[in-house]
C-alpha cells in the first residue's frame, strides 16, 4: 500500500526541508494523547501531564481528535515559519469551510474520513453524515463536531488559545532544546538534496520513502493506496524529534503535500521493511514451525533430531525450516555432514519493536 506523490518536472527548489514549530508541537500533543506509541518519551509525557493546569489538560482532551489518530492537515504546515505565532497566523487565514472539513476528517474517524464538496458546513446532508460519524466515535467527538459546525469561529479561537497555552506550559522550553537537532537535520538533508539528488535525500529520511525508477514519483509506505501531485505547490519535508516512529504524510486534495519524518538518529539501525515483518509473522503463524522454534530455543538441532523429537518426516521438517530461514529467524552452522539450526534471537526479540514500528508508521 503506497501513497504516490507526482513530482515529474518539479524543479529541485520546489522540494523543501525545513523545521516547523507548529508541526513539532502537534507531534508533542500526539505523544501526550498516545504515550503508548512512544515508550521512550513516556517520562517526558508523564512530567508534562503532571505539570499541566487542570483547565489546559481538559482543553487538550476535548480537541485531541485533531492530532491523536492522525493530524489535521492545517497543523502540519507546508510553509513553515520561524515562530509558532506566525504559523498560527497562517492557520487563521484558512477559510472556515476548509478548516472545518480538515478538522472533521480526523474527528469523525480514525482513518481520515473524507468529505466531498459541498462541505458539512454548508450542506445539510454532509452535516448529518459528519455528526453521525462523530457520534459513532464517541460523545466527546460528537460534542466537538457539534460545536465546530455551530460556531466555527469560536472553536477556531479556542483551539488557537489552547495551542498558545501549550507553548507557555511546555512547548517553548522543549522547542528550544530540540530546534538545534532539527536545524542540523535540515542542513544535512538539504546538502544531500543539492549534491546527491532527491533519491539520496529520501533514503536518508526513511526506508518507507523511495523514488520510483523513472524519477517521477515519491512512493510513501502508508496504510492505503492514494495519489497526489506536487506540481503546483512543491513538497515540504519536516523533521521531528517527537514524531518517531510515525511518518506523517499530508496529501488531501487542495493541500500541498507535506511529509513529517523522524529526525535522523545517531547510528540508526537499518529499518526493517513491512515485507520482512509480514514474512516473519507468517512464518510464526504455523503451529509446527512454532514448535520447532521452541525446540531450537533450547539449543541447536539437526533436521533429523527435530524430526525425531516431533515424530515428523525429515522432508516435512526441512520445508518448515526453509520458511523460517527465509524469514531470517534461524541461523545455521555446519559440522561435517550435519547442519545444526539455531534461533536468531536478535531478530526474533526485535520483532515486537519491528511490528510496532511498521504498524505505527
Amino acid at each position: 500500500m503506497t501513497l504516490r506523490i507526482d513530482i515529474s518536472g518539479l524543479p529541485p527548489r520546489s522540494l523543501r526541508f525545513a523545521a516547523s514549530p507548529l508541526a513539532e508541537l502537534t507531534a508533542m500533543l500526539h505523544v501526550l494523547a498516545e504515550p503508548g506509541h512512544h515508550p521512550k518519551l513516556a517520562c517526558w509525557a508523564g512530567d508534562v501531564w503532571a505539570g499541566l493546569r487542570p483547565e489546559l489538560a481538559e482543553r487538550l482532551r476535548e480537541a485531541e481528535f485533531l492530532w491523536r489518530s492522525s493530524r489535521a492537515d492545517f497543523l502540519v504546515p507546508a510553509r513553515p515559519r520561524p515562530t509558532l505565532a506566525e504559523e498560527l497566523d497562517d492557520v487563521d487565514r484558512i477559510d472556515d469551510e476548509t478548516y472545518v472539513t480538515a478538522a472533521l476528517v480526523t474527528t469523525c474517524g480514525s482513518n481520515r474520513v473524507r468529505f466531498a464538496t459541498p462541505s458539512p458546513l454548508t450542506d445539510g446532508t454532509a452535516r448529518e453524515r459528519a455528526l453521525h460519524l462523530a457520534q459513532a466515535r464517541g460523545t466527546l467527538q460528537e460534542a466537538f463536531a457539534e460545536r465546530l459546525l455551530a460556531d466555527p469561529a469560536a472553536v477556531r479561537a479556542r483551539v488557537r488559545h489552547t495551542l498558545e497555552q501549550c507553548a507557555e506550559a511546555f512547548f517553548d522550553a522543549t522547542w528550544a532544546r530540540v530546534v538545534p537537532q532539527l536545524t542540523t537535520d535540515v542542513r544535512v538533508k538539504n546538502d544531500l538534496l543539492r549534491h546527491q539528488g532527491i533519491a539520496a535525500a529520501l533514503t536518508s529520511i526513511s526506508g518507507a520513502l523511495t523514488l520510483t525508477p523513472d524519477g517521477h514519483h515519491i512512493a510513501v509506505d502508508k496504510l492505503q493506496d492514494h495519489a497526489t501531485t506536487a506540481h503546483d505547490t512543491g513538497i515540504t519535508f519536516l523533521p521531528s524529534v517527537f514524531g518517531r516512529p510515525h511518518l506523517v504524510a499530508i496529501h488531501a486534495p487542495g493541500w500541498p503535500p507535506v511529509v513529517q519524518y523522524p529526525v535522523t538518529a545517531t547510528n540508526p539501525p537499518k529499518p526493517v521493511t513491512l515485507e520482512t515483518v509480514t514474512l516473519r509473522l507468517e512464518a510464526l503463524a504455523h503451529p509446527v514451525r512454532l514448535r520447532l522454534l521452541r525446540t531450537l530455543a533450547r539449543g541447536p538441532h539437526t533436521t533429523g533430531e527435530l524430526a525425531h523429537a516431533w515424530e515428523l518426516t525429515p522432508p516435512e521438517v526441512s520445508r518448515h525450516l526453509a520458511v523460517l530461514r527465509r524469514a531470517g529467524l534461524l541461523t545455521t552452522q555446519r559440522h561435517g555432514r550435519y547442519v545444526r539450526y539455531s534461533v536468531n534471537l536478535t531478530d526474533l526479540t526485535a520483532l515486537g519493536a519491528d511490528v510496532l514500528t511498521a504498524v505505527l508508521r
